[in-house]
């Protein structure tokens, strides 16, 4: 079979540019959106869902959250099981993407076009309804779309080089993705300044993030679709359906003791990942006192700086190995957390709109030290589940790309909603209450203190788990002709 160019690998990758954009508008708009802070209240913002925390512990769109994952717990592996056993014609991969690009690009935009009022004991239940069914939608095409997407990234990768360069491509799109989600603070609300923008003076506050948002989704859907059209998958994958049922499949799948190291890692990754990235505009508000405007600016620099070392993560790897560099990714990141959690200390920093010398410093230091953590984390995982599901095939003859690249997607998904019960959660320990408004909170520093302990706790955790993964084994399994590099490195790690 052929194999792909640099320029079709890079199309690839463009895909991963729209999801990771409509993901990332779900991943840094849905608390911010739902849950306000303080100052953004006194702006316009709408607490269109029951304020506050249910029993204590848990808020509204957390609870939504964590709900919509019982039902993605039976999606992710349906579909991953229905496109590894797929024999349409054009592939087992590419139909389904396209079937779900339309439909997830419209519910993304759903979502935050509840326009029922702020929320009140009559006709709240209203706004969590439409909330709860828009999530779930979100996660079903969500799924369509990704699963068999990554699953690819196997299928297309037919060396090492191949994969380390559309793991670093779609690292690179993902993280591009991530960063224009956060353009409405710039366009939105009151963007650098402490009075509305001209958007949201023309169509008021919460519209003026809506049109950024469908501006936002319909560039993703674009993207999304471009693969699809401009790829013919039977061109370059030739592989053989799979004849398990979704069931045998998942059983298989995790029977691997290798991927149940790796898998669990993941989800520490993706729960201490998401707890800073949901918390970003809260940290960087709240914690350090900028106007809204720089979270931009704070995103932008950490993706322009871990981009710098993305040419370099290729050679790392074979001299390192991956096993290794996730490790020191992690721990990183862990630094990176635990420096943000010194900028949250009450009173050490000033408050929201007030940033002076020291609030730069601490920004710019979490931006250098995440830099290479990010780039490590964002391109090494995605190769190591293509490894496995490679090594898994050689073994048993049995192409479960779909499954193995599902149980990530739902390592990932899963992670970043229980990083959403946590932070938003955690986020109201000692909140801000009004007395004009007493039935509301508002996040406070001490609150972003303990959410960023706690996504340390989570990345030292996906350190030590990451031990687990056997390297050496998998890597044995699959070398090719020209990863001579790639397998030294390996065994190396075993000593």
């Amino acid at each position: 079979m052929k194999r792909l160019s640099k320029k079709q690998m890079i199309i690839f990758a463009i895909g991963q540019l729209g999801w990771s954009l409509l993901s990332g508008i779900i991943g840094t708009w849905l608390v911010t959106f739902f849950l306000p802070t303080a100052g953004a209240a006194d702006m316009g913002a709408v607490q269109y869902l029951l304020p506050g925390l249910l029993g204590g512990f848990i808020t509204v769109i957390g609870l939504i959250s964590a709900l919509s994952r019982v039902f993605d717990a039976v999606t992710d592996p349906l579909i991953a099981s229905l496109s590894d056993r797929s024999t349409n014609k054009r592939g087992r991969r590419i139909p389904f993407m396209q079937l779900a690009a339309v439909p997830l690009t419209a519910v993304t935009i759903l979502l935050f076009c509840v326009d029922f009022g702020a929320y009140n004991a009559e006709f709240g239940w209203v706004n969590i309804l439409w909330v709860s069914v828009m999530i779930v939608l979100f996660y079903l095409f969500m799924t369509m779309y990704c699963t068999p997407y990554n699953a690819l990234i196997s299928e297309f990768g037919k060396t090492q080089e191949d994969r380390m360069f559309i793991s670093t491509s779609i690292s690179l799109t993902f993280f591009a993705g991530t960063l224009f989600a956060y353009l409405p603070f710039v366009f939105a609300g009151t963007g650098f300044g402490t009075e509305l923008t001209p958007l949201a003076q023309a169509v008021g506050y919460a519209w003026s993030f809506r049109i950024c948002f469908i501006v936002l989704a319909v560039i993703g859907c674009v993207c999304m679709l471009l693969p699809t059209f401009l790829l013919k998958e039977k061109d370059y994958v030739d592989t053989k359906p799979s004849r398990e049922n979704v069931f045998k499949s998942m059983t298989s799948t995790f029977k691997n003791k290798d991927f149940r190291a790796f898998s669990l890692s993941d989800l520490m990754y993706w729960v201490g990942l998401t707890m800073f990235q949901t918390g970003l505009p809260f940290f960087v508000k709240v914690s350090m006192g900028f106007a809204q405007g720089f979270v931009m600016v704070f995103m932008g620099g950490m993706t322009v700086l871990s981009a710098v070392f993305y040419p370099f993560v290729t050679n790392l790897v074979k001299k390192f190995g991956k096993k290794k560099l996730v490790i020191a990714g992690f721990f990183g990141l862990a630094i990176c957390y635990a420096i943000t959690a010194i900028s949250s200390i009450p009173g050490f920093l000033p408050d929201e709109g007030a940033a002076n010398g020291l609030s730069w410093v601490f920004a710019l230091v979490v931006m250098v030290v995440a830099a290479l953590p990010m780039a490590l984390l964002g391109i090494i995982p995605q190769s190591i589940v293509a490894d496995v599901a490679e090594a898994e095939a050689k073994v048993t003859g049995q192409n479960r790309e779909g499954m193995f690249f599902a149980a990530r997607t739902f390592a990932m998904k899963f992670g970043q909603s229980a990083a959403l019960v946590l932070f938003t959660s955690i986020s109201l320990i000692d909140g801000i209450v009004k007395p004009e408004d007493p039935n509301t909170i508002y996040p406070a520093k001490i609150g972003m203190l303990i959410a960023a302990l706690v996504a340390v706790v989570f990345c030292v955790a996906g350190a030590l788990i990451m031990f687990f993964y056997n390297e050496k084994k998998v890597m044995k399994t699959i070398a090719k002709e020209g990863d001579e590099a790639f397998l030294k490195a390996a065994e190396e790690n075993n000593k």
